[in-house]
Order: C-alpha cells, then structure tokens, then sequence
C-alpha cells in the first residue's frame, strides 16, 4: 500500500493553512478599501473649542467624492473633472489633477482586488505555483495602486492646507485643527492586507512546488 511521505503531509496541511489565511486576508483588503472609498472621513476639519461663534460652522469631514460641512445632512460634490479650467488657478489645477488620479486608482486597485480574489481561488484549487506566483504578483501590483493613491491624497491634503494657509494666512487657521480621518486608516491596512496576501501565496506556490517534486514512498 501506497503512503505519503509524513513530511509532504506537514506540507499539505501547510499549504492549506496558507491558501485561506491569503483568502481572508484578500477578503479583508476588498472590504476594508471599499468602505474607505465610500465612507466620508479621509479628512477632518474641527474648530478649536475656545473659539466659538462665527467659525462654528466651518467644521467639516471630507471624503474623496463629497465635503459634509458644518454637520449639516447635504453634502458638496467635490468635481475632479471641471469642464471650464479657465477659472483655476496653476495649483488649484493641479490639485484637481492630483484629485482626479486618486478617484481613478484607489477604484481601480478596489476593481482589480475583485479578479483577484476569483484568480487566487483557481489557483488555490489548482495547486498550481505558477498560477499562484502569478496571483501574487497581481495582489502585489493591486498593492502599489493602493500605497500610491493613497500616499497622493495625503499629498493632495498637505497642498491643499498650504494653499488655504496662503489664502487666509496663519491667523486665520489659528483655531482649525485638521486630521485625516480612519476612512484613510482602512485604505491603509487595505494595502497592508493586500501586501500580506501577495507575500502568502508566493510562499504557498513555493510548498505547491516541493509537494509536486517530493517523491512518494511505498
């Protein structure tokens, strides 16, 4: 009677124990990135407490697509794609361009995470270590497309703060404390997530490989 070898057994154990943490890793990134995308707290506005009266209002929660200012119900559309850009200025322009390639990425990166997730399952099955470095590599690229729109937006909010400051200058942003808000801090640990992923399943391609070259004994 035919045996596997008991090391090779360790081994598919292994392989297993890897392939659905990867998967619920992937999971958790697609459902952290996507509630940081639709969720309005990237950055946050407060008015310092010792200032009351006429700043009250300027309070406000942003995310990548609407402003909520003032805790008011009604949001401001944040428009990325102005049709007239004759009425901005050289770096209101390029903030727009900045804006424009974050809401491009960031739904890019959530889209591709979607076929990743059907690519990494098929090669699980499969047991296949090229199909499994391929899904790695494919998680790995999904994570510099987070890690950059992500890094750009905190880009974007640096320039903007600036900007403001330059408008109204120091005094006038003496009682504003700004912060970014843990819609970000998801986009983060969804990248974090998706880095583990990739780093996973090229260590399970690795075990998928050695189980196809260990020979069995009798």
């Amino acid at each position: 009677m035919r045996e596997l070898n008991p090391h090779l057994c360790r081994m598919k154990v292994t392989f297993g124990s890897l392939v659905i943490t990867a998967g619920i890793c992937g999971i958790l990134s697609f459902a952290f990135l996507a509630t940081s995308l639709g969720t309005e707290y990237w950055y946050i506005i407060e008015m310092n407490p010792t200032n009351t009266s006429d700043f009250e209002n300027m309070s406000s929660h942003s995310g990548l697509w609407s402003i909520n200012e003032g805790g008011k119900m009604t949001t401001d559309t944040i428009d990325s794609f102005p049709a007239d850009s004759s009425k901005y200025t050289e770096t209101e322009l390029l903030m727009l361009s900045m804006h424009s390639a974050i809401v491009v990425v960031l739904p890019c990166s959530l889209v591709l995470l979607l076929f990743g997730g059907i690519c990494g399952l098929v090669s699980s099955l499969a047991r296949s270590p090229v199909l499994l470095t391929g899904t790695a590599s494919y998680f790995f690229i999904c994570s510099l497309l987070t890690l950059c729109g992500v890094s750009l937006y905190i880009i974007y909010s640096d320039k903007a703060l600036a900007e403001t400051a330059r408008q109204v200058g120091a005094e006038g942003l003496a009682y504003i404390h700004t912060s970014f808000g843990w819609s970000l801090g998801l986009a983060w640990l969804s990248y974090g997530l998706e880095l583990l992923t990739s780093v996973l399943l090229l260590v399970a391609a690795r075990m998928a490989k050695l189980q196809q070259s260990s020979p069995t004994v009798a």
